[in-house]
């Protein structure tokens, strides 16, 4: 019999029922709300007369509607200029606050973007069940966890049962092999991998993300591939435990103490993939072959290495991809042929759930410290992606690098990630982004998003456009 893969023991850990028609009932350990998603969920409750089953599964914080000026900021939920976006924080605090649930408000230190607070508090810890109503929850799969996101509807089911109606999905393997290049990061890691197989490449299965280049990986490195697994088209990613998983859980404030910390290690020891277990399918890459990446189009595949050229739809035989491709071209402002580096961008946005830790936060300031910002670039933010990101980025003074570039600090919060806030793109404003979906007016009606890593968006705030981060200085 062939040995299990690390979805399957995560599935059979939390399996509570299954039927004959693929259908199956598991069991949820973690439970993440944020303002967007709960508000009918909890209402749903409160109409049918139920409360949580388990209160102290839940943790909640505010993100997408949350400013990150801080001026704003300071107001707390007072200062949200949006009615709606300031009645949807207002609504969480409130449910929270009636229901007993732990809730890292506006201006608490420990706020922050969702999939960024759930494994730096230690409430997200490896062999769990973690849900959230956000798509990208699928990033707490880089502790060894099985995590993915779940609509409206589901958020009350689990909220009231502690359980949720699911159909297992099939296992797929991607091993990426080789040494990364100087200058080559987790996003473009996670880029080149879309790139590969496509959005709908991971459709109907839980990617298992290995090989050499993810065991040398550091765990916010892990955590930003795990994060884009969605756009891949998985519902959820992951990454065998190791030691690097532990030491990054370690200490953290809801991770096992003690004896408990013992036990929780000689069971956590036993979630990898065995040798002979069997995947549905397996991509390999070489990962030396990887070059930092940019998005062209409006989907997270059409992207090129920076060395590449815009591509010309009429090379292209398939007429449903060459029409896709003509529509992204057109609604982009490229033309067939253009190099990458001859890009320009009027904004630049370091942040999101994918790239707004503290490694990150590093990486963007070792490219700027001592330039200057590009005078044809109308505005370039930092947004850390917690409270805890930004007083550690503070303590090892990177802010004040910023600063000194011209870039702008800001409070944290999901930001220019998506049109919810006052952080948008105007209408044909090309954005170098380090989010994780560049799909028309994500940023903005009518903005143009080119996704990369958090280096390559410093070096093209500085020059103006793309530019090759390997031979930048």
């Amino acid at each position: 019999m062939a040995g299990k893969t690390l979805y399957d023991k995560l599935w059979q850990a939390h399996l509570v029922s299954q039927r004959d028609d693929g259908s199956a009932l598991i069991y949820i350990d973690r439970h993440i709300v944020h303002e967007v998603t709960s508000p009918q969920a909890f209402e749903g409750l409160r109409l049918a007369g139920r409360k949580p089953w388990r209160v102290d599964s839940v943790v909640a914080t505010p993100d997408h509607n949350v400013p990150t000026t801080h001026n704003e900021r300071a107001s707390g939920v007072a200062g949200i200029e949006d009615p709606i976006s300031r009645i949807q924080v207002q609504t969480l605090d409130e449910n929270c606050d009636e229901l007993g649930i732990l809730e890292f408000k506006i201006n608490d230190p420990r706020q922050g973007i969702v999939h960024v607070i759930g494994p730096e508090s230690g409430a997200c810890l490896p062999g769990m069940t973690i849900v959230c109503g956000d798509s990208h929850t699928s990033t707490n799969g880089a502790l060894g966890a099985l995590s993915f996101g779940i609509g409206t509807s589901e958020v009350e089911h689990v909220l009231a049962t502690q359980c949720l109606v699911a159909k297992k999905m099939g296992n797929m393997l991607v091993k990426v092999d080789g040494t990364l290049g100087a200058g080559v990061t987790p996003k473009d890691v996670v880029l080149a991998i879309i790139g590969t197989i496509g959005t709908a490449g991971g459709t109907g299965y839980a990617i298992e993300f290995g090989g050499d280049v993810f065991r040398a990986m550091s765990m916010e490195g892990r955590l930003t591939v795990c994060n884009m697994a969605i756009e891949a088209g998985a519902r959820a990613g992951m990454v065998a435990v190791d030691e690097t998983t532990l030491d990054y859980v370690r200490g953290r404030d809801y991770a096992p103490k003690a004896e408990q910390w013992d036990m929780a290690v000689a069971q956590w020891r036993q979630l990898h993939s065995d040798a002979d277990a069997v995947f549905d399918r397996v991509v390999e890459l070489d990962g030396s072959a990887i070059a930092p990446q940019v998005t062209w189009g409006n989907s997270p595949e059409m992207v090129l290495p920076i060395s590449g050229s815009v591509p010309d739809p009429a090379q292209e035989a398939d007429v449903v991809k060459q029409t896709g491709m003509t529509r992204a071209l057109q609604y982009m402002g490229l033309t067939p042929g253009q190099p990458i580096t001859s890009i320009r961008v009027d904004r630049v946005f370091i942040g999101s759930c994918t790239n707004s830790r503290i490694e990150d936060m590093r990486a963007a300031a070792a490219v700027v410290q001592g330039k200057t910002k590009a005078a044809s670039v109308k505005e370039a933010i930092v947004v850390p992606g917690s409270g805890q990101v930004k007083a550690q980025a503070e303590a090892e003074g990177l802010h004040h690098i910023f600063l000194a570039a011209g870039l702008e600090w800001r409070e944290p919060g999901c930001s220019m990630c998506l049109a919810m806030n006052a952080d948008r793109l105007e209408a044909g404003e090309h954005c170098a982004s380090t989010s994780n979906r560049n799909f028309e007016g994500r940023q903005g009606y009518g903005g143009r998003t080119h996704l990369v890593s958090p280096a390559m968006a410093a070096a093209a705030a500085i020059a103006g456009h793309f530019v090759d981060v390997r031979t930048f200085n």
